[in-house]
C-alpha cells in the first residue's frame, strides 16, 4: 500500500467506511458497485481510500489504485487506468496475462508491456472495441474474486478517463467489482467538465456518492492526540488549531507540524504560508530540488529529476531525502520516483516560483527528456514533451511536439485528448515563424478521406510533405466527431471552410462540407441535406477521387432512410466504379451496402439486392473492418425479416451479436442488432426469448447507441402482455430519439402507438397517429412495416364502424389506407398475405367484407410461417363464417387462432378471439361439442359480469344515446340511468362513455344492433 499522509491514527469517518464496506460486500455478490468520494482538498480523502484499500486487501480482495495527473497531463489519455493495470499487472503476473488473453493487442493502447497494438483502424468503432476489452479484463478479474479499482483525483481527469470510466460502470454486470473514485469539490466550477460525468453516474441505482465533511472538535483533538503523541493535547492548542484550519485535516496536520517546530506563533493566517512554512524550513538545495520537482508534474521520475538538476549525485539524494524526511515529498510505490504528499503543497510552490523561472524550469525539463527519451514512459512521452515546451513558452518547440502528441493520441483511440492536441496547434501557429512552419512540423497524418495540403504540390516540390494549417484543421474535424464533440467539429469544419478556396480546392471544400452534413445529422439538426448537395456540385465532373467516392455514397446513403429515388441507385453505382478506381476500399463496400438496399426499396429486386448486400458482407469479411461487416450484416438481417424470412434473419442477427462481441463492439452496435433479433424472434412466436433478451441487454439506457429501437420493442412486446401503461412509457421513450423522416423507426412507432390508442378504446386518437405518419412519406421499401400498420388502422376503422364520433372524415381515412396501400410493391409472399388482409380489412370498414376475402388471406399466409398476421386473419375470417351461419367452420378457425395467439403470448388478440366464441356460443376446447347458440346479450353479461339491465343500459349507450334517451326508452329515471352507466364503466374498466362505446362496438359485442345516434 502507498502511504501519503501524515497522522499516524486513522480518525473519524466512521460511516463513510460503513458505506464503503457495505458496497464492497454487495460487490462481492456480484453486483457491481462505484463509490464517488468529494471533498475539498485536504478533507482526507487520500486517507480514507488508503484505510478502505488495506481493510479490503486484508478481507481477500484484490485492489489496485491509479491517480489523475494535474501538471503535464494534457494530452495523455488513461493515465489512471494505465497505472492501475500496471499494478495489477506486476502483482497478479501470469493471472493478469491469462485475464487479457485474446485483448493483448486492445489493452496495448493502454500499457505498452502488451507489445504493439493491433493493427485496426484508429476510429470510433476502435475506441468502443478498447473500451468493451478493456471491460471484458475487470469482468474477468472479477468472476473468481473481488477487484477494488481506485482512481483518485477526478477532478484532473482527462476526457478519455471518464468516458472508460462511465463505460465500466454502466456495462460491467455479474462482475465482482468494486470502482471507488474520489474528487475534489472545490475545484469543480460550474463548467467544470467532470460535473456532468458525476451527475451522469449519479443517476445509476449502483453508484453511490459520499461527501466528506470537516471535522469537529472531537476529531481534531483525536487527530492531534496522534500526531503529538499524547494521550490529551492542551485545550487551547486545540482550539486555537480548529479555528485556524476550520476543521480540515491536511490543515490541522500543517499547524501542528508547525507547532512541533515551534513556529505555531510566527505563521501568518495566509495558505500560502501554512503550506509552505514546511518547504521554508529545508535548507537552500532543498527547496530548489522541491521547486524543479513541482513543475515535474504530479509525479516525477527520480532520473529525469537528476537530469534536469544536473547536480552531484549525492547532494541530490541529500536534499531529497530532507524533503522526504519533512514529509514534502514521498516516493511513489514503486521506487522509481516522487509524488508530493499533497498536491496543495505542490500548487503552493509552484505558484511561488517567479514566471521566468517557472518557464526556464519547464524547459530543463524538455531538453532533459528530449535527449533521454527513456527517461520517462513511452506512452507518456509525447504528451509530457508537448506539455514541457509549452509551459516553457516556446512556441517554435511547443508546436511541433503539439502535433507529435496529437498523432499519439489518435494512435491509442483517445480522440479527445487528440482534439485538445490539435486545437493547442491551431493556438500556437501564428506564433511561430515561417522557418519552423517549413522545417519543423511533422507531415500531415491522417483524416480519413481528406486530401492533404501537400497533395496540392508537385512531388518533387520541397513543400509535399509540409503540413498546412488547413490539414490541421481537417485532422482536428475528425477528432471532434470521433470523441462526440460535433459542436466543436461543426465550428473547425466551418473554420477550414473559410481557409479553402472553393474555386481552386473543390474537393478539399466538399470533404469539409459532407463532414458538417454528418454532424448535423447526428445532432439531427436540419443542414446536412444542403450541405450533401454542396458537395455533389464541387466534385462532380471532376477527376476521380476518394472524396468524389465518399460524397456520391454518403448522398445515396443517406437516401436510403428518407426518401431514395432511381437517381440514388446510379449515385451509388458511380461511387462504386470511383472508389474501386482510386483503391478506397472501405468506401466502396458501404457504397455496395447502399446499392443492395436501393436494389430491394427502389427496383423491387429482393434477390437481387441481397446477393449484392451478402457480397458486400463477404468483402468486408475481407477487409477486416468490424464496423463495416457489422453494418452490412444488420441490414442483411434487416432485408431478410423484411421479406418475412425471419428464420434467416434471427441467424444473421445472433452471426452479428457473436461478431460484435468478439471485437469489442457489442455495446456499440449491439442495440440494433439485439433490436433485429428481438423483432424476428417476435414474428416468428418466440416471445418468451425475445423478452430475455431485451431485459437481459446490458445495453438499455446508453446515450446515442439506438436504444429507442429496444425501447420500441420492448413496448410492442408490452402490448402482447396487455400491460398497456409500460408500452406507453417505452412508446414515449422511443419517440424522443426524435428521428423523424426514417420510416425504419418512425413507420413501427407509429403503428405501436396505433394499437396502443385502439386497444384503449380511442379511435380518433389511432386515426390521428395513422395520418400523421401517411404524412411522413418515404415508405418505399419498408412494406413488412408499413402494411401491418395499414391493416391495424383500417381495422380500428372497422371496429368504430357506426360510433357516431368517428363517422365524420372516415371516408377520407378509408380512402388515404387505400392509397398507401395502393402505393406499396409486394415482393414476397408476407407482403402478398398483408395485401389481402388490407384489401379485406378494409371492406370490412364499408360493412363489405366476405368470408372469401378472408379465406384468401389465409391461404397466402399459411406459408409465411409466420404466427401473427395469421392468427388474425384467421380471427377475421371466423367473425365472417359466424355472420354467414357457418358455425363448425368458424369454431375451427377460431381454435387454430387460439393456438396461435396463446403460443405468441399475444393476450389481446387472444381476448379477442375468446370474445367472438363467447359472443358466437362457440367453444375453443375440440374435444366437447358446440353449445347451443346464446344470444348476444347473454355473452356479453358472461364476459364482464354485467347484469340484464347493464346489458341494455350498454347497447343504448354503444349507440351514442345520452342519459336522459335511455332513461326514457328503459322507463327508468336519468338519475338511475347515470348510476348503471357508472358500474359498466368500472366493470369495462374504461375511462369513459366513449371508450365504453368503442369498446362494445370494436368487440362487436352487438353486431346485430348497430344504429344511427340518437332516435
Amino acid at each position: 500500500m502507498q502511504q501519503i499522509s501524515v497522522s499516524p491514527v486513522f480518525v473519524g469517518r466512521g460511516s463513510e467506511i460503513t458505506e464503503l464496506t457495505d458496497a464492497l460486500r454487495r460487490a462481492g455478490t456480484g453486483s457491481p458497485q462505484a463509490v464517488l468520494i468529494g471533498g475539498e482538498a485536504g478533507i482526507g480523502k487520500t486517507r480514507l481510500l488508503e484505510e478502505f484499500l488495506q481493510r479490503a486487501c486484508d478481507g481477500g480482495a484484490v485492489t489496485t489504485l491509479g491517480s489523475c495527473l494535474e501538471v503535464g497531463a494534457e494530452g495523455l489519455p488513461y493515465a489512471p487506468l494505465a497505472t492501475a493495470l500496471r499494478r495489477l499487472h506486476r502483482s497478479l503476473g501470469a493471472e493478469f496475462e491469462a485475464a487479457a488473453a485474446g485483448s493483448e493487442g486492445h489493452l496495448a493502447r493502454l500499457i505498452s508491456e502488451f507489445g504493439e497494438a493491433d493493427g485496426e483502424p484508429n476510429d470510433e468503432y476502435g475506441r468502443a472495441r478498447l473500451f468493451e476489452h478493456t471491460a471484458r479484463l475487470f469482468e474477468r478479474f472479477g468472476a473468481e474474486r473481488t477487484l477494488v479499482l481506485a482512481v483518485e483525483d477526478l477532478h484532473w481527469s482527462d476526457r478519455s478517463t471518464r468516458e472508460l470510466l462511465a463505460f465500466l460502470v454502466r456495462t460491467l454486470h455479474r462482475s465482482r467489482v468494486l470502482l471507488v473514485a474520489t474528487y475534489r469539490t472545490d475545484d469543480l466550477h460550474r463548467r467544470h467538465p467532470l460535473r456532468p460525468f458525476l451527475a451522469e453516474l449519479e443517476r445509476l441505482r449502483t453508484v453511490q456518492r459520499l461527501e466528506l465533511a470537516r471535522f469537529g472538535r472531537r476529531e481534531v483533538a483525536a487527530q492531534l492526540a496522534g500526531i503529538l503523541g499524547t494521550g490529551a493535547p492542551d485545550h487551547q492548542l486545540v482550539d486555537r488549531i480548529l479555528r485556524r484550519s476550520e476543521g480540515n485535516p491536511f490543515f490541522v496536520e500543517e499547524l501542528a507540524t508547525a507547532f512541533e517546530d515551534g513556529c505555531g506563533a510566527g505563521l501568518t493566517d495566509s495558505l500560502r504560508d501554512i503550506l509552505l512554512v514546511r518547504v521554508e524550513g529545508l535548507d537552500e538545495e532543498a527547496q530548489r530540488v522541491v521547486r524543479i520537482a513541482a513543475e515535474g508534474g504530479s509525479h516525477v521520475e527520480h532520473a529525469l529529476l537528476a537530469a534536469v538538476l544536473d547536480d552531484d549525485e549525492e547532494a541530490l539524494i541529500e536534499a531529497l531525502r530532507a524533503a522526504v524526511g519533512a514529509n514534502i515529498l514521498r516516493p511513489d510505490s514503486e521506487g522509481e520516483g516522487y509524488r508530493f504528499r499533497h498536491a496543495l503543497v505542490r500548487e503552493a510552490v509552484s505558484d511561488d516560483l517567479l514566471p521566468g523561472e517557472r518557464h526556464r524550469i519547464n524547459r530543463k525539463f524538455a531538453l532533459a527528456v528530449e535527449a533521454q527519451p527513456q527517461l520517462v514512459p513511452c506512452d507518456a512521452l509525447p504528451a509530457r514533451l508537448a506539455n514541457y515546451w509549452y509551459h516553457a513558452h516556446d512556441p517554435a518547440r511547443a508546436l511541433p511536439t503539439a502535433l507529435d502528441a496529437a498523432r499519439a493520441a489518435r494512435r491509442r483511440n483517445a480522440f479527445a485528448e487528440q482534439l485538445g492536441m490539435l486545437e493547442r496547434a491551431l493556438e500556437l501557429w501564428d506564433q511561430v515563424s515561417e522557418e519552423v512552419l517549413a522545417h519543423t512540423l511533422r507531415p500531415y497524418d491522417w483524416a480519413e478521406t481528406y486530401p492533404p495540403g501537400s497533395c496540392d504540390h508537385s512531388p518533387a516540390d520541397a513543400d509535399c510533405d509540409r503540413i498546412q494549417l488547413v490539414d490541421v484543421l481537417a485532422e482536428a474535424v475528425v477528432a471532434a466527431r470521433r470523441c462526440g464533440d460535433r459542436e466543436r467539429g461543426l465550428s473547425l469544419a466551418k473554420r477550414g471552410l473559410r481557409l479553402v478556396d472553393e474555386a481552386e480546392h473543390p474537393v478539399r471544400s466538399a470533404w469539409f462540407r459532407i463532414n458538417r452534413a454528418r454532424m448535423l445529422g447526428n445532432l439531427r439538426r436540419s443542414g446536412d441535406d444542403e450541405e450533401i448537395a454542396r458537395a455533389y456540385r464541387l466534385v462532380d465532373g471532376l477527376p476521380p477521387s476518394a472524396v468524389q467516392a465518399e460524397v456520391f455514397a454518403l448522398a445515396a446513403g443517406v437516401a436510403v432512410v428518407r426518401s431514395p429515388r432511381l437517381e440514388h441507385l446510379e449515385l451509388a453505382q458511380r461511387a462504386i466504379r470511383i472508389a474501386e478506381q482510386v483503391g478506397a476500399h472501405s468506401v466502396e463496400v458501404h457504397a455496395r451496402m447502399t446499392l443492395g438496399s436501393l436494389r430491394h426499396d427502389l427496383l423491387g429486386d429482393s434477390e437481387g439486392g441481397l446477393a449484392e448486400l451478402t457480397a458486400a458482407v463477404e468483402r468486408a469479411r475481407q477487409l477486416g473492418v468490424p464496423d463495416l461487416l457489422l453494418r452490412g450484416i444488420n441490414n442483411l438481417a434487416s432485408m431478410q425479416r423484411g421479406l418475412g424470412r425471419a428464420e434467416e434473419a434471427v441467424r444473421l442477427a445472433r452471426e452479428g451479436l457473436e461478431y460484435a462481441d468478439g471485437n469489442g463492439l457489442q455495446r456499440n452496435i449491439g442495440n440494433i442488432l439485439t433490436g433485429n433479433l428481438v423483432e424476428a424472434l417476435a414474428d416468428l412466436g418466440q416471445v418468451r426469448e425475445a423478452e430475455e433478451l431485451l431485459a437481459a441487454s446490458e445495453l438499455v439506457g446508453l446515450p446515442g447507441s439506438h436504444a429507442e429501437f429496444l425501447d420500441r420493442m420492448g413496448g410492442d412486446l408490452a402490448v402482447l402482455r396487455g400491460d398497456f401503461a409500460t408500452a406507453a412509457t417505452l412508446l414515449a421513450q422511443a419517440r424522443a430519439a426524435n428521428r423523424v423522416g426514417q420510416a425504419q423507426h418512425s413507420v413501427p412507432i407509429s403503428r405501436l402507438a396505433v394499437r396502443l390508442a385502439a386497444y384503449g378504446g380511442r379511435p380518433l386518437e389511432a386515426r390521428a397517429e395513422l395520418l400523421a405518419a401517411l404524412a411522413e412519406g418515404g415508405r418505399l421499401g419498408y412494406e413488412s412495416d408499413v402494411y401491418p400498420l395499414l391493416v391495424e388502422a383500417a381495422g380500428v376503422e372497422a371496429d368504430s364502424l357506426g360510433l357516431p364520433e368517428a363517422e365524420a372524415g372516415r371516408a377520407e381515412v378509408l380512402a388515404a389506407i387505400a392509397a398507401a396501400g395502393a402505393d406499396l410493391r409486394p415482393r414476397s409472399p408476407l407482403h402478398h398475405g398483408w395485401a389481402r388482409l388490407l384489401e379485406a380489412e378494409l371492406a370490412r370498414a364499408r360493412a363489405a367484407d366476405t368470408p372469401e376475402q378472408w379465406a384468401r388471406a389465409v391461404t397466402e399466409l399459411r406459408p409465411t410461417g409466420l404466427p401473427y398476421p395469421l392468427a388474425l386473419a384467421l380471427l377475421r375470417a371466423a367473425e365472417a363464417e359466424v355472420r354467414a351461419g357457418r358455425r363448425e367452420s368458424a369454431a375451427e378457425l377460431l381454435r387454430e387462432a387460439a393456438e396461435l395467439a396463446a403460443a405468441r403470448g399475444d393476450r389481446p388478440l387472444g381476448a379477442q378471439i375468446a370474445a367472438l366464441a363467447e359472443r358466437a356460443g362457440l367453444t375453443l376446447t375440440p374435444a366437447a361439442r358446440p353449445a347451443a347458440a346464446a344470444s348476444p346479450v347473454q355473452a356479453v353479461g358472461d364476459s364482464f359480469g354485467l347484469t340484464p339491465r347493464e346489458r341494455d343500459v350498454l347497447r343504448l349507450l354503444a349507440r351514442g344515446w345520452t342519459n336522459r334517451q335511455i332513461a326514457e326508452e328503459l322507463y327508468i329515471s336519468p338519475k338511475t340511468a347515470s348510476v348503471h352507466v357508472s358500474n359498466i364503466l368500472g366493470k369495462l374498466e374504461v375511462g369513459g362513455r366513449g371508450e365504453a362505446a368503442a369498446l362494445a362496438h370494436r368487440l362487436r359485442l352487438f353486431p346485430d344492433d348497430l344504429a344511427p345516434a340518437g332516435r
